[in-house]
């Protein structure tokens, strides 16, 4: 296992703390961008966590990934504003760009994880998308794909 050093501090400053799986999952996931079924099981072994509360968690709050994501992280506001102006058609139009399903959310390249999120608080540049910490406003279809192709 690689980072098992720091894996390992991670686990001693969290063992046998009560209500520690949130923090320590945040921790963990912060080494990899990730939490794998490896690091997971070790770490459970180690704490005592049962490895299906720790999946459990993991799997119900939308900060914790279980596989990698891309380098580049868009994030399409699926709030109030941004529904009635045709969010869903965005998204869509993503998804075909990246050539994704909607059974993906990461690029085969890894350069790309695409997530839907409730609000970006732009509700004036709706329909908005986020690359990274970059936002994007009043999209169509069309300006997605060039908006896209600037990212290396």
């Amino acid at each position: 296992m690689e980072n098992k050093n720091e894996i390992d501090a991670i686990i001693t400053k969290y063992k046998g703390k009560k209500g520690a799986t949130i923090p320590l999952l945040q921790d963990l996931q912060s080494i990899e961008g990730f939490l794998s079924r490896e690091i997971m099981q070790y770490a459970s072994d180690q704490t005592g966590i049962k490895i299906a509360d720790m999946y459990g968690v993991a799997t119900f709050y939308s900060m914790f990934r279980l596989k990698p994501q891309g380098r580049h992280i868009i994030k399409v506001c699926k709030g109030t504003a941004c529904h009635v102006s045709g969010a869903e058609t965005i998204f869509h139009a993503i998804q075909s760009h990246l050539g994704l399903t909607d059974l993906e959310d990461t690029t085969d390249d890894g350069k790309y994880t695409v997530m839907e999120v409730a609000c970006l608080g732009c509700c004036s540049l709706a329909p908005v998308m986020m690359i990274d910490e970059e936002t994007h406003g009043k999209l169509t279809p069309d300006s997605v794909g060039k908006i896209l192709d600037r990212y290396e």
